[in-house]
């Protein structure tokens, strides 16, 4: 009897562990950032919040000064796809007016208010630009700069390496 209750209490506490590990990656950010443990890439814990277009969403991140940090810069397709998690569960807002709340499937409890544009790392930021949306987890294009609407569309900044893998390589044999 003494052994079934000490197995018991073993998988008790591994499964204790496993939900705390588990939990820490949905945790709110802290210091205004989320650093991603899988890449080692450091985010912003919230996106520019309000409509932008690609050139502006570029120049938000270039801009940003945060954490003591001014090297930030807008996310890649890579990257963003990177933190999608389809069991994640994010507030944040949504909507023309941003006003209604959803949740967002992104990692590190980021709070997102629209789709993320995706830094193309041509140069090039007029014509049709690339964006994330966290809530399908799906990527797409559309037209960026005069005389097109940015609604619903804004920046999400990024600093590290820029190696969506964040060093790892695969084995080579």
């Amino acid at each position: 009897m003494a052994r079934t209750l000490k197995s018991r209490i073993t998988v008790a506490v591994v499964l204790l562990l496993i939900a705390s590990a588990q939990s820490r990656s949905q945790e709110p950010p802290v210091g205004g950032v989320w650093a991603d443990p899988a890449t080692g890439l450091m985010w912003a814990a919230k996106d520019s919040g309000k409509d932008v277009s690609f050139k502006g969403a570029v120049n938000y991140c270039r801009s940003l000064r945060l954490a003591d940090h001014s090297d930030w810069r807008l996310a890649n397709m890579a990257e963003l796809q990177g933190i999608y998690d389809k069991s994640a569960n994010a507030p944040g807002l949504a909507g023309p007016d941003g006003g209604r709340s959803v949740m967002w499937h992104v990692k590190g409890n980021l709070f997102l208010t629209g789709n993320e544009w995706a830094n193309n790392d041509s140069g090039r930021t007029s014509g049709y630009q690339y964006y994330f949306d966290f809530n399908e987890g799906k990527s797409n294009n559309q037209p960026s700069g005069f005389p097109y609407s940015s609604k619903f569309m804004r920046g999400l900044c990024v600093r590290g390496s820029g190696d969506p893998l964040g060093g790892q390589r695969p084995a080579t044999r």
